[in-house]
Formats: structure tokens, sequence, C-alpha cells
């Protein structure tokens, strides 16, 4: 079983910055890949990007590329989400996931194991 708690959101005007952080339970934390996902009111939940148990591969949702990154430290059980240039649009509930498996696409909800409640990232014009 993994618990996993977000934290790092808030408002935040356009153009600017937060850093998401997802803290997990248990000593297994580095044998999982883990991603965050958002979910905008009214809309379904999509993928914003996943890395590595090992921390080596990393992949982005093309509306996310070259604006935020994803990191995680294994030893502190975090995974976390910098996020710059900030859009509208990327106003939502960002939600962590965790999963053992290392699959060709790792965007699809249901592959994931343990979730977050999520933490509210609302960007302002």
């Amino acid at each position: 079983q993994v618990q996993l708690v977000e934290s790092g959101g808030g408002l935040v005007q356009a153009g600017g910055s937060l850093r998401l952080s997802c803290a997990a339970s248990g000593r297994t934390f580095s044998t999982y890949n883990m991603a965050w996902f958002r979910q905008a009111p009214g809309k379904e939940r999509e993928f914003v990007s996943v890395i590595h148990w090992s921390g080596g591969n990393t992949y982005y949702a093309d509306s996310v590329k070259g604006r935020f990154t994803i990191s995680r430290d294994n030893a502190k059980n975090t995974v976390y989400l910098q996020m710059n240039s900030l859009k509208p649009e990327d106003t939502a509930v960002y939600l962590c996931g965790a999963t053992r498996v290392w699959r060709q696409r790792m965007s699809v909800v249901r592959d994931y194991d343990y979730w977050g409640q999520g933490t509210q990232v609302t960007v302002s014009s």
C-alpha cells in the first residue's frame, strides 16, 4: 500500500512558477514509477508527466514540454513538479499517481494503482 499526499499548489499570475510535491508513505517508493496528472472542472483527468523509478526516464505532455520539469528524491520519498511560465489553461487539480509497471505509454489513468487527493493550481490572467 502506498499513500500519496500532494502539496505546493496555490494561486499564481500567468508567467509565474510553482513547485508541487508528492510525498509517499512506505519503504517501497523507489520501486514505483511516478506521474503527475491534472483535472480541470468538467474535464477528464489528463497526463502531465511521468518519471521512471530510477529517475532515468521522463516524459511530458506536449502542452507542458519545456515549461514543466519532473524530478524525484528517493531518499525523501518525494516526487516534484516544477512548473514555470504558467498559463491560465494550466489551472486544474494536480494529482500524483504511482505504478510499478513501466509501459510503452504511461499516460493512461487506469494503469496507475495509487493516487493522491490532489492540490489546486489556479493561474490568473
